[in-house]
């Protein structure tokens, strides 16, 4: 059993970051199928006793391919009415996936401001344990329609590792388009090596080179290093795994290569 594995079967309350990389196909096009996968392996966790949030990308993806407009994703204006029209798309699809498993879905728009105010954190914390109370699963995603710069998260990572945080998990996972933390760009040098386990994420971030992100996602590895170092000062540990492979909590289960942050 790998220190992955091990952390997963051992953790009850897990926090799900899906990116949008992991959600657009290569066309731009929210890919149905890789919703339905995402909402199966997260029932097959909680039909293993555990409890689950899902913080979901994809708003702008879904929105994009709605109307047709790819090209103006650059325009803000335009970005954030997009962001309107695609989260209910995104939400229709994951309400349509996760009631396959019987399961019904609750969503949850975000600020960074909503994090900065005691009031309104305790309101997140009691909806989101009234909704797990009810076997409801919350899907968060930040409100992209109305955030300004200054109570933006600038990418879900960071909304994931608060949630967690929030939340007391026992577990982040955060779904990317890679198998996890490698030494150099894996995309760009195919002998890159994967780093299986991370204890020491200051260390790390000075010996390989991050940055970079797709046309369809705000967050690059920086933002992913940056979230495992939110949830390590509260103790909890962090998957990163590869959103793109069938199956990939399944696969990391039962071995399978990832890369884990132990705090």
């Amino acid at each position: 059993m790998t220190e992955a594995s091990k952390i997963l079967a051992e953790s009850r309350k897990i926090v799900l970051k899906v990116g949008s990389n992991v959600l657009a196909g290569a066309d731009g096009v929210l890919d149905k199928g890789r919703v339905r996968s995402i909402a199966e392996q997260a029932i097959a966790l909680m039909a293993a006793g555990k409890k689950v949030i899902v913080v979901s990308s994809g708003a702008g993806v879904s929105g994009a391919a709605a109307i047709g407009r790819l090209n103006r994703r650059d325009d803000m204006n335009y970005r954030q009415a997009l962001c309107a029209v695609g989260q209910v798309e995104l939400m229709m699809e994951y309400k349509k996936r996760f009631a396959e498993g019987g399961k019904a879905v609750g969503q949850m728009l975000l600020t960074t401001e909503n994090f900065h105010d005691d009031e309104s954190t305790l309101n997140i914390r009691n909806t989101l344990f009234t909704l797990l109370d009810e076997d409801v699963v919350p899907i968060i995603n930040e409100n992209d329609s109305v955030c300004i710069r200054e109570f933006s998260f600038g990418d879900n990572d960071n909304l994931a590792a608060l949630t967690a945080n929030l939340w007391n998990a026992d577990l982040l996972i955060i779904m990317s388009d890679v198998d996890g933390v490698f030494d150099s760009n894996p995309k760009e040098n195919p002998g890159a090596r994967l780093i299986a386990e991370v204890g020491d994420v200051d260390a790390l971030d000075r010996q390989i080179v991050t940055g970079g992100v797709s046309s369809f996602g705000t967050g690059g590895m920086d933002s992913k290093l940056e979230a495992a170092k939110t949830v390590g000062q509260y103790g909890i540990p962090m998957l990163l795994v590869n959103g793109w492979r069938e199956n990939v909590l399944g696969d990391v289960a039962d071995g399978g290569v990832c890369t884990v942050f132990v705090p």
